[in-house]
């Protein structure tokens, strides 16, 4: 091999592993792929959806009512859920209405959901943040309550209780895979 076949191929070498150190840097502190394992979120996300999480989002900002956001609820196992409830607020659920602090807040995402009950069919479940685990009367700092889209069959802080801000991965809104699932999830 010749010096210059040689600084060639040193030259590909360190290409290559500049793009995979680039890689990695990325998927590790910006952005990585998720697949929505189960039917918590239906009908806004589907089982085997792909998604990209946005992990560097909430160093810049806080997460806002309705993101919805990946989190680690055991050291193996991340969730996807929706942000309801924010520090400082209380949350509650009367007669399938969102209360925060008191006043009603609409769910546009739960809408057809809603339309779709039979009398005396229970899609939430009242609850009031005092019942869930903790027993706090507001969401303390540095916590959120997450639930998910399809609240009678979705394990989310009705059982997990709040969620800590370091146990969020990150928001996801971009699904890209099925490819006729292809968009940007909005509320």
């Amino acid at each position: 091999m010749t010096k210059q076949e040689k600084s060639e191929w040193f030259g590909w070498v360190k290409a290559l592993l500049f793009a995979f150190g680039l890689v990695f840097v990325v998927r590790m502190f910006f952005f990585a792929p998720i697949v929505v394992d189960g039917p918590s979120m239906q009908p806004t996300l589907h089982n085997r959806d792909q998604m990209i999480v946005n992990k560097f989002v909430y160093h810049l900002h806080e997460p806002e009512r309705f993101d919805i956001v990946v989190f680690h609820a055991t050291e193996k196992k991340d969730f996807i859920k929706r942000v309801i409830g924010l520090p400082g607020e209380h949350v509650a659920v009367e007669d399938e209405t969102l209360y925060i602090d008191g006043k009603k807040v609409a769910e546009p995402f739960l809408k057809e959901q809603k339309e779709d009950l039979q009398p005396g069919e229970v899609l939430t479940g009242d609850f009031r943040l005092e019942d869930l685990p903790g027993g706090y009367e507001t969401i303390p700092d540095d916590y959120v309550l997450v639930l998910g889209d399809n609240r009678s069959n979705s394990t989310d802080s009705r059982m997990l209780g709040l969620i800590s801000m370091d146990q969020i991965v990150g928001k996801t809104s971009l699904i890209y895979w099925p490819f006729d699932h292809f968009q940007i999830v909005k509320e």
